[in-house]
């Protein structure tokens, strides 16, 4: 997806925020925001928004030193999101079929790096998010392609909702081989490594990196073994905003699950700001 004029604010707002998590010293937090300002003149030079992103958050850790500027906001939403655990699991094992609440609890999480601290009653805010229809739902023909599946990689978004996505990744590993990608290196609040073992994400699922410290998986940047295994999973299931613009052109079919929260996203997938969505984008390399 390209990158529009309306992203580059959304940088800017981000760039400033790691910042200000990063160090205290005004003088180099200045310093920082023109160093922003300048790769974002340059944006006509990058194919997707995680890419210039990525490149800011690289010139914020060269600046202060820091490699990690989220790694406390990661903490406190994992705990916040093991805390509610019970109320998911609740959720998503209440009779019916297993699979949609599966699918659908896994988008929730989604709303983690937004909701979580904006002064709603959590648990009330949360549960009407899981009861939220997707607006675009591919869910049948994913059961349909599910059958004939035998391995599934799962691409991971923030660091919160990965306590999110075990409810589905258990499902699936109940029948399948499940792979569980993040990102090779911090970056914003979305899940490394180590996030994803502290939410407990582990026993039945590969876990593996992307290779990118972007805000979305980027193949170009990938490591030579997540790109393998996106072109031979029989299955792929993207996560969130940032991987779905990283992805949203892919080589192969990829179903891609969201909240769609901003106006630019629910737009290209024609739904409404706010939307759930579970829907599968055809590869351009067919077999």
């Amino acid at each position: 997806m390209e990158i529009f004029l309306d992203c580059l604010p959304c940088m800017m707002r981000q760039a400033l925020e790691a910042a200000k998590m990063a160090t205290d010293d005004e003088v180099l937090q200045s310093e920082i925001m023109e160093r922003t300002l300048a790769i974002l003149s340059k944006f006509k030079r990058f194919d997707t928004a995680p890419e210039i992103s990525g490149v800011i958050q690289e010139s914020i850790r060269e600046l202060t030193g820091v490699q990690d500027p989220y790694a406390a906001v990661k903490a406190r939403d994992i705990e916040e999101a093991l805390r509610l655990e019970p109320l998911i699991r609740t959720y998503a094992q209440e009779t019916g079929d297993s699979l949609p609440r599966a699918l659908k609890t896994a988008a929730t999480g989604n709303v983690m790096d937004a909701a979580l601290y904006s002064g709603y009653d959590l648990e009330n805010r949360l549960m009407q998010e899981l009861k939220r229809p997707f607006e675009i739902t591919d869910q049948e023909l994913f059961a349909g392609n599910l059958k004939q599946a035998k391995k599934i990689l799962v691409i991971a978004d923030n660091a919160g909702e990965v306590v999110f996505d075990r409810i589905l990744t258990e499902y699936l590993s109940k029948t399948h081989q499940v792979i569980y990608a993040v990102r090779g290196r911090p970056i914003l609040n979305d899940a490394t490594l180590v996030d994803a073992l502290r939410a407990g994400m582990g026993p039945g699922v590969e876990l593996i990196s992307t290779g990118v410290a972007t805000p979305g998986a980027v193949m170009a940047l990938a490591s030579e073994e997540f790109q393998a295994l996106f072109r031979s999973a029989d299955l792929v299931i993207s996560k969130g905003q940032g991987n779905y613009e990283a992805l949203s052109s892919p080589e192969r079919d990829v179903y891609f699950l969201l909240k769609a929260k901003c106006q630019r996203i629910a737009t290209a997938l024609g739904v409404g700001l706010g939307a759930y969505v579970f829907k599968k984008v055809e590869g351009s390399r067919r077999e």
